[in-house]
């Protein structure tokens, strides 16, 4: 039955930076029989998924792009969502890799034939099988919402950020946001000033520093484009800046006093009202969860129309949230700023040679080699896997690096005359080990604070605990000796 189905060489999962990036470096590589599976309907990945108001990047966007095709003319410091969406669309139709994609794709099972030493893979457009399947959905691609008590029994409107609901208009409304991550710190000061009462629920405070956003000048874009040097400097001068949160987070947490310092002060000169900056003043060691770049989240907070309620919630009811001190507050829509689950849906539905899906293997223990392949799964890989994500770093970077070594171990492969490849047991528990025993001193784990950096039991769920330039040279070249490579 197989015989009939359609076959690829390689088969990626998703369109965003992993996904595109790939199949550029790909078919440089001579691989030309590709097909990108993207179940959304347009290409771009988080970029295209994420359109709450003032969605941005968190990363200077000199940095947020790939290092093989800068972009002289970003509008601002920090690109926002439609600009970085233009962006990815530019570059994936520049290097003619649209005609790879197929949208509106979904993978709804994905399994290691033994027997033909080749991937199934079925989708919501029928199956296809492939040589190599090499999973690229990223780490921000399913809502994660709180389990609250008579949540279901809310009459009013009620989305997460991810999934925004434009056609609603909060004008008026008496709207509840719940929680206070990334996301949230954004979009809070844009519906601020429309919306007629505000009630942010916190769980804990997250720590604010400076964005420091500006429009760029016409004369620096000029420069940027005229004098390409001028644009490494640049994008080097913002990766060293970023870098250098890695002394907090895995050198020596006495690092993070002069971080705190600057965030204490953006926090004293933003928030006047004692009571509400002792409120929103973070209770653990800046680092433990990624500080927030900011400079309209905090006055947001102390506008007239504006709450931020610490007790938690205890129940959710047809008209309105009851916090667990026992006070109602009435709500019209509530607004899920919770996050994202780390673990995108369709790893639940990729499975290996030993029948168990990637999800079940990370829920056990998160693992992988360099982040980007997993003992059990021949001829697969992945971008921003288990311990290949950097807490201090552009995950564009990360992605690119990935890149490099997926297209090196496949370029190897194929100049080998072999078929399959996969990462040996021991090299991965090797380095699962050293990764946790790097980890044990960071301020992601003894930074006082609970986050999906960490697992269940307190151990680091994928970070990885080095500098980015590190994991570069570690993934600069394939390690065949770390694989068996067969016919």
């Amino acid at each position: 039955m197989t015989d009939t189905i359609e076959h690829r060489n390689i088969v990626i999962l998703g369109a965003g930076f992993g996904g595109i990036g790939l199949a550029i470096k790909l078919r440089e590589a001579g691989f030309e029989d590709l097909a990108l599976l993207e179940r959304a309907s347009d290409l771009g990945g988080t970029w295209q998924a994420n359109t709450y108001p003032g969605c941005a990047c968190d990363v200077p966007s000199q940095l947020y792009s790939y290092s093989f095709a800068p972009n002289p003319d970003w509008s601002r410091t920090y690109g926002r969502q439609p600009e970085i969406l233009e962006y990815i669309r530019a570059v994936a139709t520049e290097h003619d890799v649209v005609r790879h994609i197929r949208l509106d794709t979904e993978v709804l099972d994905a399994r290691w034939d033994e027997e033909r030493s080749h991937w199934l893979i079925e989708t919501s457009r029928g199956a296809i099988t492939a040589d190599y399947f090499i999973a690229a959905a990223g780490i921000f691609a399913e809502a994660k919402y709180p389990d609250l008590p008579g949540l279901d029994t809310f009459e009013g409107k009620a989305f997460h950020s991810l999934h925004w609901d434009h056609s609603h208009d909060l004008t008026g409304e008496r709207v509840a946001v719940i929680g206070t991550g990334a996301s949230a710190v954004q979009f809070i000061p844009e519906i601020q000033p429309k919306v007629g009462r505000l009630t942010v629920f916190q769980r804990s405070a997250p720590w604010i520093v400076p964005r420091m956003d500006r429009r760029t000048l016409g004369m620096e874009r000029a420069v940027l484009r005229r004098i390409p040097l001028t644009q490494r400097l640049v994008r080097g001068t913002w990766y060293a800046l970023i870098e250098s949160f890695g002394l907090v987070g895995f050198v020596d947490n006495r690092f993070r006093h002069p971080f705190e310092t600057l965030g204490r002060i953006q926090l004293r000169r933003q928030i006047r009202d004692p009571e509400l900056r002792a409120k929103v003043t973070p209770d653990y060691m800046i680092g433990c969860k990624r500080a927030i770049f900011s400079d309209a989240y905090l006055p947001a907070l102390e506008r007239d129309n504006v709450e931020v309620v610490t007790d938690g919630i205890a129940e959710v009811r047809p008209h309105s949230v009851v916090t667990r001190a026992g006070v109602e507050i009435p709500v019209d829509t509530i607004v899920f700023g919770t996050g994202f689950e780390p673990l995108a849906a369709a790893f639940e539905h990729i499975t290996g040679r030993d029948g168990l899906s990637i999800a079940e293997l990370y829920r056990k223990q998160p693992r992988t080699y360099l982040g980007t392949a997993v003992a059990g799964f021949p001829n697969f890989f992945c971008t921003l896997g288990p311990f290949g994500a950097a807490g201090n770093q552009s995950a564009v970077y990360m992605i690119e690096s990935q890149i490099a070594y997926i297209v090196d171990a496949l370029t190897t492969v194929r100049d080998r005359g072999a078929r399959r490849v996969e990462v040996r047991a021991t090299q991965q528990d090797a380095f699962v080990a050293e990764m946790h025993r790097r980890s044990a001193a960071t301020v992601w784990l003894t930074g006082g604070c609970e986050t999906y950096y960490t697992t269940p039991d307190g151990g680091n769920a994928g970070l990885y605990p080095g500098w980015s330039f590190e994991y570069r040279r570690r993934t600069q070249q394939f390690d065949s000796d770390a694989y068996e490579v067969s016919a």
